[in-house]
């Protein structure tokens, strides 16, 4: 039994590293749904099905707790399926807690009406189905008022970085940034809503300027992983960890080694 972490392709990887470090005791067990990737552009039926679909892969492998390290599934996906109900014992986790609690600077558990935070001008960078979603800015709304939100669909970006093709990927958030501060130019923070994004941080960092404080996903999603697991001790894995894709397996793995800069292999889903 492993903690299962899911993406459409290989940016949930950046969560995973950054988990493993995080706690180096523990299993997981790594899902690409490299065949269906990227959900950016799908319509939110199509993504709620793949991501359950997905979600009930890692269940059968034996993973009581899977962490959906996809913004866009997060967005499209989590409600609804907790909506629809979990088989008892399973967990699914997402991703825009850690950042919304980093934010506003409020535990989750902090249930006491929503109120005014240090940040008002907030640019949000994500897919085209995250934007669209406006999940960031529903959940942030349960913690925080007076909070302006700019969001920017950052289309193309998630293509390049799974292609390999960094400069294509760098000159695109570049001018993701240059359109987000025509609708909003002096953003205090920025969230990079996408776990292919921090491959690009420090050029979002850069664009946006040394003043506009950048929340990047992986460290605080494994902070918040690793209290979830100290709460929650009998969701801890201690099975085989491993990789597992829907798409062809040698592709994804050369994908996923050029895009840690290590070995990774992946098998057949």
């Amino acid at each position: 039994m492993a903690v299962g972490v899911f993406d459409s392709g290989l940016g949930g990887l950046t969560v995973l590293e950054a988990a493993q470090k995080r706690l180096p005791d523990t299993d997981f067990l790594y899902y690409a749904d490299s065949a269906h990737a990227p959900y950016g552009v799908r319509t939110s039926d199509d993504i709620y099905g793949l991501t359950r679909g997905a979600v009930e892969t890692l269940w059968s492998r034996g993973c009581d707790l899977v962490v959906l390290a996809c913004n866009t599934a997060s967005a499209a996906a989590l409600r609804r399926m907790q909506e629809a109900g979990v088989p008892p014992g399973k967990r699914v986790l997402g991703v825009f807690v850690p950042l919304i609690e980093a934010l506003t600077e409020r535990q989750w558990g902090d249930n006491s009406p929503p109120r005014e935070v240090a940040v008002k001008h907030v640019a949000l960078f994500a897919t085209p189905a995250t934007v669209a979603s406006r999940a960031f800015q529903r959940e942030l709304a349960f913690r925080a008022i007076g909070v302006d939100v700019e969001a920017q669909a950052c289309g193309g970006v998630v293509d390049a970085i799974e292609d390999g093709d960094m400069i294509l990927a760098e000159a695109l958030a570049r001018s993701h940034v240059d359109a987000l501060r025509r609708k909003m130019p002096d953003p205090e923070a920025a969230i990079l809503g996408c776990t292919h994004y921090p491959l690009l941080q420090e050029v979002f960092q850069e664009a946006l300027g040394e003043n506009v404080r950048v929340f990047s996903q992986p460290d605080l999603v494994a902070d918040s992983l690793a209290d979830y697991l100290t709460r929650h001790p009998g969701m801890r894995g201690e099975g085989p960890a491993g990789f597992l894709t829907s798409g062809d397996p040698r592709r994804v793995s050369d994908g996923a080694t050029r895009f840690l800069r290590r070995r990774i292999d992946f098998d057949a889903a």
